[in-house]
């Protein structure tokens, strides 16, 4: 199936750029960039989850072998306290300013040595006394402190009246929802290797959006952003986590600014689930009425998340809800609950991946109670416009992933009773579950240089968190250019290389592109002169429509098929299937595997992703690898995924972001499938073994 229009560089499956370095190990990233003069920063963490610094004993420390020193609040750096992020001042930036304990795991101090091994054992011979005060880590729904979310992202939904609806609806789902704190878990630990220069600060860090890190890096420090330099070339992997300025570049630069040396702070695991920001967990109330045909009267979904005092922040779970279904009333409230812990933070498919879960869970228990096809009742209920705001869809091709998903996966032969397909011991179960992400593009520079030889010199500020933005980039300036992607060179993960989005919210590529894209229509107009090189700079901003009159989304739809043994409770899921609507494919073998890869996170959410907390400290007690489960080789079957004919009008390339849609929904895909194989609804994830568990009949012949 052809997913692009025209043939050239966009629409080919070429294989990453950086794939040699990587595979070989000659690609550098943050911890492995060579630094003459180098010492090394050990983070030193709270264990409690609020109070106060009684003691800071460094005495011991000091007088240990290549310690330089140790930073605490009493002798680090003063920094801008109205330095922030996306939201605005963000507290959990304000590191080593006073002795105040917001949540466990706030770094307290940090070892400074020649080597890592004597920067380690100074921080554990640092003695830090505390006076504890009570903590809050009680989320739910019904908290005393619980208050209306931000409307950052756009106004709560509030159409036609929900009650009435409800009352004249032939079925109604009322039920609750849960999904846990979960930890984005990327392969590479944040680390960062930093140092001063004349006045200027210099950092090869692991994040998502060299640039942005700048900007916030310089509010820390009250300079121009123009001081500072952050490379990020390499980065193994973020889904969010890295998304902001993180606590190994800030304390590193305040080590280098101390110390008078370039700092290199590399986070352990057990320090990276800590001391970084998580998915929050959330709590969802979803009330679903609809008549006898299976129409639907009114959608009420009402979701809280966990957010900390310290920053505001946004788990946006209602907008499917907004998007998905016609319906004539419609109501979103999203709450958020106050607690002692660190902000959280986007993780991929932020608000849409735990708002899917219960939307679409609820959506298939109103087929359950009307005996009809969840496949039948979607597709009864699709939208001409958006079902709140009345705008049209700039494209909308989810009945086209539906019935293109159905037909691979069989769905047509399935009976849609429960608990009617067996294995021996096994249950069998399919479901299925459609969501919706929001796609757009801000703004980004870039500049084209054409070379003396012939060739291309594309810059522009982009991060490659491991998703091949080289390589998609280079296919887009090289059609952009009308040249061979042989005579294009890039450059990216540099904040000199000028203002740029980050590698976030499935608006990286779309943004970097049409600034490339910009850049090259400008360039063309100039190649007529002879002289070599000559160069094209693009700043996007005033071409960017903020409010644009559609409604811009990428679809999907995942079916999936699990096996359920009743007397272990375990769940193991055979086969994933994904249809997506993405606009313009620019490269089908990277598409792919970025939207196989968000399906095993979405496998990995519903059936192993928790974080557990001591309720007595706070503190997580499953934060390595060991306690804190992640989809495995073993875990993972065969997945497909395809793309559906798209093209996204708003875009002047027809493209749209695809990282986050591939992880919303299918872990309600799989929720579902687990009903259909038992017959019990898990409302909760993980679906624990326990909560699948069923008692041994005591009439069978084995049950002795």
């Amino acid at each position: 199936m052809s997913t692009n229009l025209d043939p050239g560089a966009v629409g080919a499956p070429r294989p990453r750029i950086e794939g040699p370095l990587k595979v070989t190990g000659a690609a550098r990233y943050a911890a492995d960039v060579p630094m003459p003069d180098l010492v090394h920063g050990w983070m030193v963490t709270a264990p409690i989850s609020r109070g106060r610094i009684r003691d800071i004993d460094t005495s011991t420390a000091l007088g240990m072998p290549g310690v330089l020193g140790v930073l605490d609040h009493r002798n680090a750096p003063r920094l801008n306290p109205r330095a922030g992020n996306y939201f605005g001042p963000d507290g959990s930036m304000q590191l080593l300013q006073d002795d105040v304990i917001p949540y466990a795991g706030r770094p307290v101090a940090l070892a400074v040595a020649e080597t890592p091994e004597q920067a380690r054992a100074a921080a554990a011979a640092l003695r830090v006394t505390y006076d504890v005060e009570p903590h809050d880590l009680d989320f739910s729904l019904e908290h005393p402190a619980a208050r209306p979310g931000s409307t950052a992202f756009g106004p709560e939904a509030d159409t036609g009246d929900v009650d009435a609806e409800l009352s004249r609806s032939a079925v109604v789902v009322d039920e609750r929802y849960r999904t846990p704190e979960e930890s984005h878990s990327a392969l590479e630990p944040h680390a960062a290797t930093v140092w001063w220069d004349g006045g200027h600060v210099y950092a090869v860090d692991a994040n998502q959006g060299a640039f942005s890190v700048s900007e916030v890096l310089a509010a820390l420090w009250s300079i121009d952003r123009e001081r500072v330099h952050i490379r990020a070339e390499h980065v193994g992997g973020g889904f969010g986590g890295k998304g902001a300025c993180g606590p190994q570049v800030i304390l590193g630069s305040m080590a280098s600014e101390r110390f008078g040396r370039p700092v290199r702070v590399v986070m352990t695991r057990a320090q990276v689930f800590e001391a970084t920001a998580s998915r929050p967990p959330t709590d969802q109330l979803v009330r679903i009425g609809a008549d006898a045909e299976g129409l639907l009267r009114a959608i009420h979904h009402r979701p809280a998340y966990a957010l900390s005092p310290l920053a505001e922040y946004i788990e946006w779970c209602t907008e499917q809800a907004k998007i998905l279904y016609a319906a004539p009333a419609i109501r979103t409230q999203l709450t958020a609950v106050p607690l002692d812990i660190l902000p959280p933070a986007s993780m991929r498919g932020p608000g849409a991946t735990p708002g899917s879960f219960a939307l679409e869970s609820a959506i298939d228990e109103v087929a359950e109670r009307l005996d009809l096809d969840p496949l039948e009742l979607r597709l009864r209920n699709q939208p001409v416009v958006g079902p709140v705001s009345g705008l049209p869809f700039s494209s909308r091709r989810l009945v086209s992933c539906l019935r293109e998903g159905a037909r691979r996966f069989g769905w047509a032969t399935r009976d849609r009773r429960p608990r009617v397909r067996r294995e021996g011991p096994l249950l069998i179960g399919t479901g299925l579950a459609a969501t919706s992400f929001s796609a757009g593009v801000f703004p980004s520079t870039a500049s084209i240089t054409a070379e003396a030889d012939g060739t291309f010199t594309v810059s522009v500020g982009a991060s490659d968190i491991g998703t091949g933005a080289r390589t998609v980039l280079t296919a887009v300036a090289a059609d952009a250019l009308g040249v061979g992607t042989e005579r294009v060179r890039i450059r990216i993960g540099d904040s000199d290389l000028g203002m740029a989005w980050g590698a976030g919210g499935s608006r990286g590529t779309t943004s970097w592109s049409f600034a490339i894209t910009e850049a090259a229509r400008e360039l063309r107009t100039r190649l007529g002169d002879p002289a070599r090189p000559v160069t094209a700079t693009v700043d996007t901003t005033t071409m960017i429509d903020y409010q644009p009159g559609r409604e811009r989304q990428t679809y999907s739809a995942v079916f999936a098929e699990v096996a359920v043994d009743p007397s272990t409770g375990e769940v193991r899921v055979r086969r994933l299937l994904g249809m997506f609507a993405v606009g313009r494919v620019i490269n089908p073998l990277l598409a792919r595997s970025q939207v196989v890869g968000g399906m095993i996170m979405g496998l990995s959410m519903a059936l192993h992703e928790v974080t557990v907390r001591d309720p007595r400290t706070g503190r997580q007690t499953n934060g390595d690898f060991a306690g804190y489960h992640v989809a495995a080789h073993a875990d993972v079957p065969d997945v497909e995924a395809d793309f559906v004919p798209d093209y996204e009008p708003q875009d002047p390339s027809g493209f749209n972001g695809l990282g986050e849609i591939g992880t919303a929904g299918t872990a309600a895909a799989i929720a579902n499938a687990v009903w259909h194989a038992t017959g019990t609804r898990q409302r909760i994830l993980p679906i624990r073994l326990d909560r699948v568990l069923e008692p041994a009949d005591p009439g069978a012949p084995d049950a002795a």
